[in-house]
């Protein structure tokens, strides 16, 4: 449901870019301390710094036909199972969606 989400969100970032190339790229790995990270990047138009504190909050969205509870649904499941979820904007453009979680191994 998270990573869907994600890539719906992204997807929808994108629409409106004009020429540019779309891009939406999912990725894996485990981190450091043995989390399971995901990542979905997108080449739309990034994170308003102003809104970045707020992408998570019930009822707060960013689009004109959002309910504004996707991504705090998908911050609820992942704290749920022990993970946390962030936003930022990539270096060049568009903003990653990142989210851990324990590894099934840590989860015992």
């Amino acid at each position: 449901q998270v990573l869907i989400n994600l890539v719906i969100n992204g997807i929808q970032a994108m629409a409106d870019i004009g020429d540019d190339p779309r891009e939406l790229l999912i990725e894996s790995h485990r981190d450091s301390d043995g989390q399971v990270v995901v990542a979905v990047q997108d080449s739309g138009p990034g994170v308003d710094p102003e809104s970045a504190n707020r992408l998570f909050d019930a009822f707060f969205t960013t689009k004109a036909e959002g309910m504004g509870m996707g991504l705090s649904i998908c911050r609820s499941i992942i704290e749920a199972h022990g993970g946390q979820v962030w936003a930022s904007n990539n270096a060049g453009h568009g903003a990653i969606f990142q989210f851990s979680l324990p590894s099934i191994s840590d989860a015992s």
